[in-house]
């Protein structure tokens, strides 16, 4: 039997720039805090949910168990189940779709799904000669074995390493990758510096309308976003020097994602059993779909949501202009600009396996309460952000409204998901 999958609701901390407000927080501390709220907001402390799968990109080694730790230590029920994902920046819609699935299936009645990362606690690690040296002095039998071992010991050997945002079969990071994407479809300067200012002024608007006053709670003092800039313009954004592509190059900070700090969570159920409980029902989950490209190859490493987005709307007989909402993940203006430039390709859709052009949207339906280069990116949270803030604006539209997220990841990946508004 297929039940119903409704978004009851979301919770998530406000999100801020690494080494800004949050720096103080763990992922534990920040995904304890995303369930705190959420049990807070619909009344589940003591309860035990059917379970909760949340996950992050950026992880120590103590973070084996992330989510179940995060449980035992929110206001949840002890007996209540979890398990860590991730799918890189997918992460938050993977978990969504994974409790999702599980209550269409009848296996749970009501789930959370969450994501959290934070750049300012990134873990550090030993570089590999002083490994090797470590685990020798570790086995050795004798001072004597021992000292020998660190005497290869080399100034070099003791630099420690950051985690390195690049792709391990092309040595690039996702900004060069975009660049080279950029480039290919010709997305100008001026379009994503546009991009960005959309973002901003939206957000802004959606802060100031109240919008996210039962989407976001306050966290470490922090009561609003700390990366926007309602005063961004595209006069400001002219002045920001390049920092992917070259000297030539259109990527800057302004119209690219700052590395943040933040947490997510949405609660999910099967309709029924909401409406049994009094607990509102938002939106529909209708479908999902996961794509990948091969950006070995030279693919664009973050248009992989274009395949995803052609083959949901063909298994549902939509169209894009079906959608009365669309909400593509930020992670540069430039993305963006591409993804709706492939929309309208022929040769790139049926290049990808799709019957055709996908089409074009209304940009007014784009993004409308601002999204990734406004609020910030902490990568494995920006799913479980999108997914409440979507089925919210659609239940404001009324039932029948339709949406769409569409989100890249890492690895030439891409997951899209369908909302319709109960």
């Amino acid at each position: 039997m297929n039940h119903d999958v409704v978004v009851v609701g979301g919770n998530r901390t406000p999100f801020a720039k690494s080494g800004g407000p949050l720096r103080e927080a763990s992922n534990h501390d920040l995904l304890t805090s995303a369930l705190d709220g959420l049990v807070a907001r619909y009344g589940l402390a003591g309860t035990r949910v059917g379970e909760v799968a949340a996950g992050a990109v950026l992880k120590h080694p103590r973070d084996f168990n992330l989510t179940r730790e995060a449980v035992l230590s929110s206001a949840l029920a002890p007996e209540t189940p979890a398990c860590d994902l991730q799918q890189a920046c997918a992460t938050g819609l993977e978990t969504t779709m994974y409790i999702a699935n599980k209550i269409a299936l009848g296996q749970l009645t009501h789930g959370i799904a969450a994501g959290t990362d934070t750049a300012s606690d990134a873990p550090i690690s030993v570089s590999d000669p002083l490994r090797r040296i470590l685990l020798q002095a570790s086995a050795a039998r004798s001072a004597k074995a021992r000292l020998a071992a660190f005497a290869k010991l080399r100034p070099s050997h003791l630099a420690p390493l950051a985690p390195r945002v690049e792709e391990p079969r092309t040595g690039l990071s996702m900004g060069e990758h975009q660049a080279l994407t950029t480039e290919r479809w010709q997305v100008t300067r001026e379009e994503q510096d546009e991009i960005a200012v959309s973002s901003h002024r939206h957000l802004a608007a959606a802060w100031e309308s109240g919008f996210f006053d039962d989407l976001v709670t306050p966290y470490l003092g922090l009561a609003k976003d700390a990366i926007l800039r309602p005063e961004t313009s595209m006069e400001a954004l002219a002045k920001l020097r390049p920092v992917f592509g070259g000297d030539n190059g259109t990527m800057t900070a302004g119209n690219s994602t700052a590395l943040s700090d933040g947490a997510a969570a949405v609660l999910l159920a099967d309709a029924a059993w909401a409406k049994e409980q009094g607990l509102p029902a938002l939106a529909r989950i209708v479908d999902a779909e996961v794509a990948a490209v091969d950006h070995p190859t030279g693919a664009d490493l973050l248009l992989a949501p274009v395949a995803a987005t052609g083959r949901i709307l063909a298994r549902q007989g939509l169209s894009i202009a079906d959608m009365d909402l669309v909400e593509i993940h930020e992670a540069f203006a430039s993305t963006v600009a591409a993804t709706l430039k492939a929309w309208q390709d022929e040769d790139y859709c049926t290049s990808v396996g799709l019957d055709g052009a996908i089409g074009t949207i209304d940009r007014d339906h784009l993004n409308v309460t601002g999204s990734s280069l406004a609020t910030g990116h902490p990568f494995a949270a920006t799913g479980a952000r999108l997914v409440p803030t979507l089925a919210k604006l659609l239940h404001e539209r009324g039932p029948g409204s339709r949406g769409l997220i569409s989100v890249c990841a890492a690895g030439g990946q891409g997951l899209v998901v369908l909302l319709e508004a109960v």
